[in-house]
């Protein structure tokens, strides 16, 4: 795995659980079971990496070289034009396979580009997601350096290993407050790839 990647690796995990508990103590809603998540459509496994298709999305989004999740949180506190909040949303996601990683929070599928309020703060994005085809591999535990380094080594074993290319950088996912036990923690890395039409199975299993 390139150099770059392992070394955004080292605090990635940490902000993250940072930005989750400062959710806790804000008084923002748990993140829970019910939490509304992107919705897929899972299309193959490969032993134990999933192949799903994701809908198109709204993201809310920051540099983690300018705050990250203190931002984001701002923005769905009510820094915003419209002084609203907006509901919290799983997972937490950030790219860690370059040199300016970013943390995005994924809009309530309620709001549009259009009702959702404008960012007080100049660091914080929002953008259009297309729908877009990923392989996925879950782990529970703590996201630290060495298990998403182990998790996206396994990935990259297994997209070469059936001949599939990825399109994009590597995504940790991350769905859980800093209190859940570890064995119970849910976290993910993620990859966009190609995916030809002809290798898909019939849709089956959306996203919670």
């Amino acid at each position: 795995m390139p150099n770059d990647q392992t070394q955004n690796a080292r605090t990635v995990p940490v902000a993250a659980q940072l930005f989750l508990l400062l959710l806790w103590i804000t008084g923002a809603p748990a993140i829970t079971a019910a939490t509304e998540e992107p919705k897929y459509t899972l299309l193959e496994t490969l032993e134990d990496v999933e192949i799903r298709r994701y809908e198109p999305t709204i993201q809310a989004y920051t540099s983690m070289n300018s705050g990250g999740f203190r931002n984001l949180a701002g923005y769905i506190f009510g820094g915003n034009s419209g002084s609203e909040e907006i509901a919290m949303t799983a997972p937490v996601a950030t790219t860690v396979g370059n040199a300016s990683p970013e943390m995005a929070f994924t809009m309530p599928a309620a709001w549009s580009m259009e009702t959702l309020p404008s960012p007080d703060d100049e660091t914080v994005r929002l953008r259009e997601m297309p729908a877009f085809t990923a392989a996925v591999i879950e782990f529970s535990g703590w996201a630290s350096r060495g298990s998403y380094t182990k998790q996206l080594e396994k990935l990259s074993q297994q997209l070469q290993q059936h001949g599939l290319s990825a399109v994009g950088e590597p995504i940790l996912n991350q769905y859980d407050p800093p209190w859940k036990p570890p064995f119970l923690r849910r976290n993910e890395v993620m990859i966009a790839i190609e995916w030809p039409v002809q290798q898909s199975s019939v849709a089956t299993q959306p996203g919670s």
